[in-house]
């Protein structure tokens, strides 16, 4: 009994550190604020803008393929600003977004992709990837 104890301890041990490599691994998801988007824009981070509404079904369908991006640890320099379409309005104007569903691709200042009502897993794999140095 005290080994099998031990053997599960043990185990949960190993398994943590593991879980916290991942979690390194995982592209950062934040609400939009706008110092923390022009400070990510002035260090030339890798960014993806997305623009959603909670009632949108594209924008439900788009959540799970940029969650599946994020996890990549190709990705994990990547910055994910989340916009809420109904309640951030002047931010949503300021990318020229004229629905949800815009996803928005930057290499520091520079736009290197959009996309609206995509829910293809390969073109919003391209799109992110166009924030890599050319």
């Amino acid at each position: 009994m005290l080994r099998r104890h031990f053997l599960g301890l043990a185990l949960t041990t190993l398994a943590m550190p593991q879980a916290a490599i991942s979690a390194a691994k995982a592209a950062e998801r934040k609400a939009f604020d706008k110092a923390a988007f022009n400070a990510a824009q002035r260090s030339g981070a890798r960014i993806l803008v997305d623009i959603s509404a909670s009632w949108c079904p594209t924008c439900k369908a788009q959540k799970p393929i940029i969650d599946k991006l994020a996890e990549k640890p190709s990705n994990k320099d990547l910055v994910i600003f989340s916009v809420d379409f109904d309640s951030q309005k002047s931010v949503v104007r300021q990318f020229r977004a004229q629905s949800q569903s815009t996803l928005i691709a930057f290499r520091g200042k520079t736009e290197t992709a959009r996309s609206v009502g995509d829910t293809d897993p390969d073109s919003i794999a391209a799109l992110v990837q166009s924030t890599r140095t050319r």
